[in-house]
């Protein structure tokens, strides 16, 4: 798993910024149900759009509800890359291969899977959408969530399966703002063979965690959104 050279840069970069600047952000997360309609390929705001397009921060961080369910998803990921961000859409995988054809492969874009375990809802389906993006040529990172249980079974026979798989690279944080997910997700990180990655992991840790301290005290819900259930038929979107 090598770290990007690009992202490297610009990573580099922005920390010298922030020398002079403390306020600029490493990584901007965005719900994209703030910014699109559900069900439309419009966006709800030109304004947040234009906002988020002109952020400092280097890298946009898409994921919260579960972006594919957004019809205009992937014109909101073009225009943060083609604006000279680094992207990272997190998603559960499930829609992946059904709408891999709507993205383009571009260098700064970074299809992200939420893998926990096997034992997770949809995991094939999740692990199927992984190959597709492959073969299409996009850049793929796999997110895992360490909770407080301190098993790193399922996290171990993962890594065996993302070697297999040959993903761009992994990531690790920790599932609840609790000390004991935190220090798990920490020990965890071992696991990850890119110290870049694993430093990454970090990052991202971060960023997250401060969202959810943020929704925790405004008394909103930390949930995200069910994975839908699937058939062999196709995909059921709950």
């Amino acid at each position: 798993m090598r770290f990007p050279l690009r992202l490297t840069a610009q990573l580099a970069k922005t920390r010298i910024v922030q020398i002079w600047r403390t306020s600029t952000p490493l990584i901007d997360f965005v719900d994209p149900a703030e910014i699109l309609h559900l069900g439309s390929a419009h966006p709800v705001s030109h304004k947040k759009m234009r906002g988020m397009t002109a952020s400092q921060a280097p890298v946009v961080w898409i994921g919260g509800s579960e972006p594919l369910d957004h019809p205009g998803v992937s014109h909101f990921v073009q225009a943060n890359a083609l604006s000279g961000h680094v992207v990272f859409l997190e998603t559960n995988g499930v829609l992946l291969r059904r709408r891999i054809h709507e993205f383009q492969p571009l260098p700064r874009v970074f299809l992200t899977v939420r893998l926990d375990a096997r034992r997770m809802p949809a995991f094939e389906l999740a692990v199927e959408g992984i190959r597709a993006a492959r073969l299409s040529g996009f850049f793929t990172v796999v997110h895992s969530r360490a909770g407080e249980d301190r098993d790193r079974t399922e996290l171990d026979r993962l890594r065996a399966l993302l070697t297999e798989l040959q993903v761009d690279g992994w990531l690790i944080t920790a599932a609840t703002v609790s000390n004991d997910a935190v220090r798990n997700a920490a020990e965890a990180r071992s696991l990850i063979p890119s110290l870049s990655w694993r430093s990454f992991s970090e990052q991202v840790e971060s960023m997250l965690l401060s969202r959810a301290r943020t929704k925790e005290l405004k008394g909103e819900p930390l949930a995200e959104n069910p994975v839908p259930e699937s058939c062999e038929e196709g995909i059921k979107v709950a």
